[in-house]
């Protein structure tokens, strides 16, 4: 997996990847904002991001943000149910309608500020180029990651079985 060859630059040190939900595991174009636990999981991604989250020297957050303070616990129920490698004390919900209603982008260029910089790798996967470029102008120490990290070609070997394509 692309991502896996990707972190490989980095295996002599701490990571603490951060992964926003919406477009990366979960397809938030079905179902409103409202209606999360209808939200279709990108299985692809989660079983690529449950991979990457048993490396010994990797910490996984979800870092997602929503518009009222009722969608974190739509989106922990959501995560319960099909991405539950993500520890409950690694998700970072972050409510716009708790902070005057702040643009997700300057909410997560924010809070990623206020991480301690303990020496380790800080990545954010994200599928929004805005949070991107926010995130960039006030953390460029932060790697950054487009979501289509996830996204490799399927490689068949010769018996017709899939492979990580590594």
């Amino acid at each position: 997996m692309y991502i896996l060859e990707f972190l490989k630059q980095y295996e002599d040190k701490n990571i603490k990847i951060f992964v926003d939900m919406d477009g990366v595991i979960a397809d938030y174009i079905f179902g409103s904002a409202k209606d999360y636990d209808k939200k279709r999981p990108l299985r692809d991604s989660i079983y690529k991001l449950e991979k990457v989250s048993k490396l010994p020297n990797v910490e996984m957050f979800i870092f997602s943000a929503t518009r009222m303070n009722s969608g974190i616990k739509e989106k922990n129920d959501w995560l319960d149910i099909n991405a539950p490698f993500f520890k409950k004390e690694n998700r970072i919900i972050l409510s716009r309608e708790a902070n005057n209603m702040e643009k997700s982008a300057v909410l997560k260029a924010s809070y990623l500020k206020k991480v301690k910089r303990d020496g380790s790798i800080l990545i954010l996967i994200d599928d929004d180029p805005l949070v991107l470029k926010t995130v960039h102008v006030e953390n460029d120490d932060v790697v950054l990651l487009k979501d289509t990290v996830l996204v490799d070609d399927i490689i068949f070997n010769s018996n017709n079985n899939e492979s990580d394509g590594i």
